[in-house]
């Protein structure tokens, strides 16, 4: 009989982990492994950790300007699991508001007559939903309500999906809307928005009346624009460095994972150094990387089932442009932060706080765009794609085009990028089942080698995700039988049992 050093001692005792990857779900492994008493070494495939944390911070002469955030950029404050991280790594007071889209009543959105302010915005919005219905004897509210929606609907999605969904608020949720008093929800300072979040915190049944794909969806809009978003003062990419701070194990960087043979009592490594190729044989190991890296890999002794979600998932682009700008010239437009809906190639625009020395400049978010938004713009060239944003954004901010305000541009485009080779797992439009099964396929085991990110989690592309698969996958090495000890077949204690 194998012994258990108390509740949660490992099974087999202490074990050598390998883990596949610096971003957040790797480094989060790692220092849960630690902590749990097994030894543990990280290997990442580029030169730098946080994986699609990625903070770029422009240099003004010989000192360090302000920063943009070319990966994730924001925590909904109901992401226990992120939040808990924070606070234990001793960043709460890195905590600030984050601003997103129509928090800032003087930020834009695009509509059938031009750009509007978002507090101006509400009579337009109105007119061309209602334009849309075939029956548009509603209520003012339900009216204001769908408008505001369908807004919302169309600054979250890629173009292509917004079109899919359109059509998608209907007569049944209208008629449903129709009888119930939506005045409450009225907000903005002069009444002519809604608030969507608290309407839906306090009437979720309504949901069901949504058609599936909009329901699904819904979700993301109301995490987007939530005003319960925070993000870290001084740089998202302080909770990768935090968490690598705290990992007694090597973290060795610049080592590419190019094939992986599983068997009974090993995993192989085939890595990359340089001009070398090393074979390394581990007890255990744990794959963050995304699936969509993992498939260019040369793969043996995995099943069937797990080759083709490997090969199946899939993963939208994004891409992110920044400006580095010589003032924050749209304060003197009267916008404060937030984000404006911007359409086009440029899709989302947001304004970070200029809260550095003024004399440094500022950054300007200049284009946020996911999906088949996202490849268009990384088809074009470095210089091409600058001049597009330039040219279409400088409709909405003419001072773009006065000389020396930009002074320097960075972007990351997730889809070119050969460590992700995307941003996020996406599983918009999938049954709730279908997302259930695909999320537990992709966390399955495969002998020896364990998986973790945000595709394998019930939160894909946020960092919650990929804290909560790290989390389970530490776990269930934890309570992993050695195939050589194996004597009885070990019952691990549910996650509620452990955490009682």
């Amino acid at each position: 009989m194998q012994e258990i050093d108390g509740s949660y001692g490992a099974i087999g005792g202490p074990k050598e982990v390998t883990v596949i990857g610096a971003g957040i779900a790797g480094l989060v492994a790692a220092y849960e492994l630690e902590r749990l008493g097994h030894h543990v070494q990280v290997i990442e495939a580029s030169h730098e950790i946080g994986g699609r944390i990625h903070t770029h911070r422009f240099s003004s002469g010989d000192r360090a300007g302000p920063f943009a955030e070319l990966g994730a950029m924001r925590i909904p404050a109901g992401h226990r699991l992120t939040m808990h991280y924070i606070a234990e790594l001793g960043l709460q007071n890195q905590v600030r508001e984050f601003r997103t889209l129509f928090s800032d009543a003087a930020a834009y959105l695009p509509s059938s007559s031009g750009y509007l302010r978002v507090r101006d915005a509400h009579e337009t919005l109105v007119n061309d939903f209602t334009a849309s219905l075939p029956n548009r004897h509603y209520r003012e509210n339900t009216l204001l309500f769908g408008a505001w929606l369908d807004a919302s609907i169309r600054a979250i999605a890629p173009r292509q999906f917004y079109d899919e969904l359109h059509n998608e608020i209907d007569v049944e949720l209208l008629n449903l809307l129709d009888h119930i008093d939506l005045t409450p929800y009225r907000c903005g300072s002069a009444g002519n928005r809604m608030d969507l979040h608290s309407f839906f915190a306090d009437h979720p049944q309504v949901r069901s009346f949504c058609p599936p794909r909009l329901e699904r969806f819904l979700d993301d809009v109301l995490d987007e624009t939530s005003s319960a978003i925070v993000r870290l003062r001084k740089g998202m990419d302080a909770l990768p460095r935090r968490v690598a701070s705290r990992i007694r194990g090597e973290i060795s960087t610049g080592q590419e994972v190019v094939g992986i043979d599983v068997r009974d009592d090993a995993v192989t490594l085939r890595i990359r150094q340089g001009v070398r190729t090393l074979a390394k044989t581990c007890d255990y190991v744990v794959c963050t990387i995304p699936f969509t890296v993992l498939r260019r890999m040369q793969l043996t002794g995995f099943d069937q089932n797990k080759l083709d979600i490997v090969h199946q998932t899939k993963y939208w682009a994004a891409t992110k442009i920044a400006f580095h700008c010589r003032e924050a010239f749209w304060e003197k437009d009267g916008i404060s932060g937030g984000a404006s809906f911007t359409g086009g190639h440029v899709r989302q625009t947001y304004y970070p706080p200029a809260d550095g020395d003024p004399a440094l400049g500022a950054v300007l978010l200049a284009s946020y765009s996911i999906g088949p938004d996202a490849d268009a713009l990384s088809r074009l060239s470095e210089a091409e794609r600058n001049a597009v944003i330039t040219r279409e954004l400088s409709v909405m901010h003419p001072e773009l085009r006065r000389p020396g305000m930009v002074l320097g541009v960075a972007g990351r485009a997730w889809g070119l990028r050969r460590w992700s080779w995307g941003a996020a797992t996406v599983r918009w439009g999938q049954e709730a089942a279908l997302r259930e099964a695909e999320r537990r396929e992709a966390a399955r085991p495969q002998k020896g080698l364990f998986f973790a990110g945000e595709h394998c989690s019930s939160k894909p592309a946020w960092i919650e995700g990929a804290i909560e698969s790290a989390i389970d996958a530490a776990h269930e090495i934890q309570w992993h039988e050695p195939r050589a000890t194996r004597v009885f077949a070990a019952t691990r204690p549910s996650r509620s049992e452990e955490s009682a």
